[in-house]
């Protein structure tokens, strides 16, 4: 994609966490890589006011390049994706399930076999740190070094993945589970699957959605 596509693209990312009322207003922002610099929402911005041109593009240093300021969570996103090069794209939400696990500072256990997809045997949770500080972005690169995503505690969710669509999907699979994982914990207490189960499934993941073809 160009840069223009690549812009629209991350727009349209915005729009869609709004519309799942995933985020509100300003809060949450995204980010990905383009070329070698990143691409990131503006401060206060949202689907309403944000228009291409006003997305901000930084170095890898965080020099702004252009754009104007970027969201608050710069550093957090800038140490993410300069610390794994795998990863293309994070996006931060306060999405409802994950905020209230995180504001009671409770990692997601493997209480359902899909918490695997997230590279373990739980999602983590981040202690607190000031938002937008280097302390929170410091907690969110020791969560993600073998995790795709974890809570920040009393703040919200973030994930990171391959692709700005992958890191949306991965945003709604975690936020459903986070709503799951809260009901079973309403009706009881749930059953943990031991890690021998989780070490299965991690396996079966590594070829999930793979054809396997005739010999």
């Amino acid at each position: 994609m160009n840069e223009l596509e690549i812009r629209r693209s991350l727009l349209n990312i915005v729009a869609m966490l709004e519309a799942k009322g995933f985020n509100h207003g300003s809060s949450g922002n995204v980010s990905c890589r383009i070329g070698e610099d990143i691409l990131i929402t503006p401060t206060g911005g949202n689907s309403g006011n944000t228009t291409p041109d006003r997305l901000v593009r930084l170095k890898r240093d965080g020099t702004v390049l252009d754009g104007g300021l970027p969201s608050s969570e710069w550093h957090m996103h800038l140490a993410i994706l300069n610390a794994y090069p795998y990863v293309n794209a994070v996006v931060h939400t306060h999405a409802d399930y994950c905020v209230a696990l995180s504001c009671v500072g409770k990692p997601i256990p493997a209480f359902h076999y899909m918490v695997a997809g997230f590279g373990g045997n739980d999602v983590p949770c981040v202690p607190y740190a000031t938002f937008g500080t280097r302390a929170l972005a410091e907690g969110a690169i020791a969560a993600l070094r073998k995790r795709k995503a974890c809570l920040l505690a009393n703040h919200g969710m973030i994930a990171s993945g391959a692709s700005l669509q992958t890191a949306f999907d991965l945003t709604v699979r975690l936020e459903t589970l986070a709503r799951q994982y809260l009901l079973a914990c309403q009706a009881g207490t749930p059953t943990i699957l031991s890690d021998d189960e989780m070490a299965r499934v991690l396996e079966r993941y590594a070829g999930y959605g793979r054809v396997a073809l005739p010999a």
